[in-house]
C-alpha cells in the first residue's frame, strides 16, 4: 500500500527534475550566447541566472551616468531620516526592481563564502570584521552592481587582482 502511495508521486518528482534540468541548460546556454553576460559571469559569484537578470533589470546602461548610481536604483543604499539636528540612517531603501537586489545579494553571498580569494571579497571581509556580516553583504551586493555596470560599459571582464602602478 505504502509503494502504490509513493510509487506516482516519486514519477511525478522525477519528471519536474528532468524539466528543471531542462530550463537551467537553457538559461546557462542564454546566458553563454550572449557576449554581455558573459562578461558579467567573469566576476566570480555571478552565474547565469544573475547576469541575465541583471542584464534584463538594467536594459540600457546609458540610462546612468556613473556606474555608481546603479546601487542606488536597486535599492541597496541605507535610508536617511533628516529633520532639524536628526540625521538617522536606517536600513536599506528597497526601491527598484527586488528580483535584481535579491541576485545581487545572491551572488554577494556565494562570494563571500564560496568564491575564490580576489581584492573584493578580501575587501568584504573586512567590512563584515567591522560592521558584521549582513550589512558586509548589502555592501558588497552594492559594489558588484557598480562593478558589473563598468564592465558592461566598459566591454572588459573583471580582473580578480588590482594592479599597482609602480613609481618610477
Amino acid at each position: 500500500m505504502l509503494f502504490a502511495a509513493t510509487e506516482p508521486m516519486l514519477r511525478a518528482r522525477a519528471s519536474l527534475r528532468q524539466e528543471l534540468a531542462g530550463l537551467e541548460r537553457r538559461v546557462r546556454q542564454l546566458a553563454q550566447d550572449d557576449p554581455v553576460c558573459r562578461r558579467l559571469m567573469s566576476m566570480p559569484g555571478v552565474g547565469a541566472v544573475v547576469a541575465l537578470t541583471y542584464r534584463s533589470a538594467v536594459d540600457d546602461p546609458s540610462r546612468f551616468t556613473s556606474s555608481k548610481k546603479v546601487g542606488p536604483w536597486v535599492g541597496l543604499t541605507p535610508s536617511r531620516n533628516q529633520s532639524g539636528e536628526r540625521d538617522i540612517s536606517g536600513g536599506i531603501t528597497k526601491a527598484g526592481d527586488v528580483n535584481l537586489r535579491r541576485a545581487l545579494c545572491q551572488a554577494a553571498t556565494v562570494m563571500m563564502h564560496r568564491g575564490r580569494s580576489t581584492w573584493l571579497r578580501t575587501w568584504a571581509v573586512q567590512v563584515a570584521r567591522r560592521r558584521g556580516a549582513k550589512r558586509a553583504m548589502v555592501a558588497l551586493a552594492r559594489r558588484i552592481s557598480v562593478i558589473l555596470h563598468r564592465i558592461w560599459t566598459d566591454g572588459t571582464t573583471f580582473r580578480s587582482e588590482i594592479e599597482v602602478p609602480q613609481a618610477a
